[in-house]
């Protein structure tokens, strides 16, 4: 049975609460948490999904939350909101009880949702005394943070802002009771990508610039996303990204008959994909993503890694190798 601290009330006078050294509440909300199962996957999860739905990406074409002028931007109101998508998944995850006037309730503690991309948490003057639930993610170094506080005058900055709220001090984060404190976040690809090679993202979305008909747009930039990133997962968020379609996973699996000339299968969750995968020393695609790799025919000497469709043995193309028709697969 979980254990449930007597709820943590506060005085109706709005008279300072006295301290707790041992703070019950705060325990009981931390040993709930730390209870859930697999607890740090999920909240990187919940970020990765709050996130990728106020990109839009399928709608918009973005994926850099921190892009702050020109058509990828994204508006300073769509950040606030993320906020509170953060704390709509987090409830829906763990399906966490409404708080009031706090955003949940755990362990019979009020606890409300603070969330963050940058260095700080505001604090409302509404949380005084109460637990908070602190939530930070940077999706550029694709890291998070999750942690409680009891919200108390000595854990936040002296003067606040014109919204009369206040940041966590350096004092006060000493005192965060960490959930999970090197959380790393699932990747964003096309970030990743626009770090490491700018020149790869920007070939992907300009493969249709010459493209004037109407539908066929997202299946060069889908067909250019496999030829040039192969090898790696490519999940759900970036094919539709790239397509910037309704149908963005039908343009992945019609990226086959687009890229067989070129030797480049696009590797699926379905039989027999895996075992080719596998074979190959790739990695194995989750449903609603694939990875791409391109082939050549070995000889039987060679000592490469291999699998063998339809009698035939190839094993992943290499500088120099000769290219082939990539074989017919039906999965």
């Amino acid at each position: 049975m979980t254990y449930e601290a007597p709820l943590f009330t506060i005085p109706s006078d709005g008279t300072p609460c006295p301290d707790h050294p041992d703070d019950p509440g705060l325990t009981a909300v931390e040993k709930w948490l730390l209870d859930q199962r697999d607890h740090r996957r999920r909240f990187g999860q919940v970020f990765r999904r709050a996130i990728d739905e106020v990109l839009d990406g399928q709608r918009t074409g973005r994926y850099d939350l921190y892009i702050k002028e020109g058509l990828g931007r994204v508006e300073s109101t769509e950040k606030t909101y993320l906020g509170t998508k953060v704390e709509i998944v987090t409830r829906a995850e763990f399906d966490l009880g409404y708080g009031s006037p706090m955003d949940y309730v755990i362990a019979g503690q009020h606890v409300d949702a603070k969330f963050t991309v940058g260095g700080n948490w505001m604090i409302p003057k509404e949380a005084m005394h109460h637990i908070c639930l602190l939530m930070r993610a940077d999706d550029r170094t694709g890291a998070f943070q999750v942690g409680i506080l009891r919200i108390k005058p000595d854990v936040l900055t002296a003067g606040p802002n014109g919204d009369q709220k206040r940041s966590v001090s350096a004092a006060g984060k000493t005192r965060i009771r960490w959930i999970v404190q090197d959380g790393e976040l699932p990747d964003n690809l096309l970030l990743r990508l626009q770090k490491t090679e700018p020149e790869t993202v920007r070939d992907i979305f300009r493969a249709s610039d010459d493209y004037r008909g109407s539908g066929n747009g997202g299946q060069l930039r889908v067909n250019e996303l496999f030829r040039r990133v192969r090898g790696r997962v490519v999940d759900r968020t970036t094919v539709v990204t790239v397509a910037t379609q309704h149908d963005g996973l039908k343009r992945a699996r019609d990226a086959r008959k687009h890229l067989g000339p070129e030797g480049i299968i696009v590797i699926g969750h379905l039989k027999p994909y895996p075992q080719i995968a596998e074979q190959l020393g790739l990695p194995v695609p989750e449903k609603g993503s694939f990875v791409s790799v391109k082939l050549t025919e070995l000889d039987e000497h060679s000592t490469r890694r291999s699998t063998v469709i339809d009698g035939v043995r190839y094993g992943i193309w290499a500088e120099g190798d000769p290219t082939c028709e990539a074989p017919g697969i039906k999965g």
